[in-house]
């Protein structure tokens, strides 16, 4: 039987998910930090500091960054871990992922770099001190398995860090549905020549569970202490989880 699930609001199977998403970064990948910072003022930067600073990351930590992309928060990671610590550099894109690679070699900060599927890593158990996901997790077909995984690799008393879009303010709703279905993929024609790839994301973001429904997930697949913070009158969520 064929398994279907959502890309959008459109119903795909799950086999026609993944090369979905893969045609969207591969179209968005060199103009994604510019798009960024147009689509949130800049703010992206100040979401993914705190993300840092609440993950509790130290010198000497090893740390998964998955769906890393252009290398955001690896670079803020590596600078927290220091010489001692360790940080892996991950996507299953490869031109988000090279391009963050690129990025971090020619700022003098190399890190091991690997394409890899977050619901199967090619990591061992306990392995990691944090494992942290930005802007990624809506776009994985299997939520749930993904989030398995990240357990996995997590050292016992490890956090996981997931910073997505989620739920708005309701007061805010109906000017945040204007900018995300009439702006952005207006933008995205104006900067990036692709204004599908834009609508896609503004869709992704309605289908990925609530801040409540995230919170659910995550315990469920075994995280303890869960928790999140509200960003911007909701516009994001950081989830905050630890291994036991």
């Amino acid at each position: 039987m064929t398994r279907t699930t959502h890309f959008g609001f459109k119903t795909v199977t799950e086999e026609e998910k993944a090369g979905k998403v893969a045609d969207v970064f591969h179209s968005v990948a060199e103009r994604y930090n510019l798009m960024n910072d147009l689509m949130s003022a800049g703010l992206h930067r100040i979401w993914k500091r705190f993300a840092i600073d609440v993950s509790g990351v130290k010198p000497g930590d090893k740390v998964l960054d998955i769906a890393g992309g252009t290398g955001d928060l690896s670079a803020l990671f590596l600078k927290q871990v220091g010489q001692t610590g360790e940080v892996w550099l991950t996507d299953i894109n490869n031109s988000m992922l090279s391009i963050g690679r690129d990025r971090l070699i020619d700022e003098g900060t190399p890190t091991p770099a690997a394409q890899c599927d977050a619901e199967k890593l090619p990591f061992p158990d306990n392995y990691f001190n944090c494992v942290s996901v930005a802007f990624g997790l809506r776009n994985m077909t299997h939520k749930a398995a993904a989030l398995k995984e990240m357990l996995r690799v997590i050292k016992p008393g490890g956090t996981v860090i997931v910073l997505e879009f989620s739920k708005v303010w309701e007061p805010l709703r109906p000017a945040y549905d204007t900018y995300s279905f009439k702006i952005l993929p207006f933008m995205g024609k104006i900067f990036a020549n692709d204004a599908e790839s834009y609508r896609y994301l503004a869709e992704s973001i309605r289908m990925h569970p609530s801040q409540e429904e995230l919170k659910e997930m995550m315990q469920a697949v075994g995280f303890e202490q869960v928790e999140y913070f509200n960003l911007t009158a909701g516009i994001v969520a950081i989830h905050r989880g630890y291994k036991f």
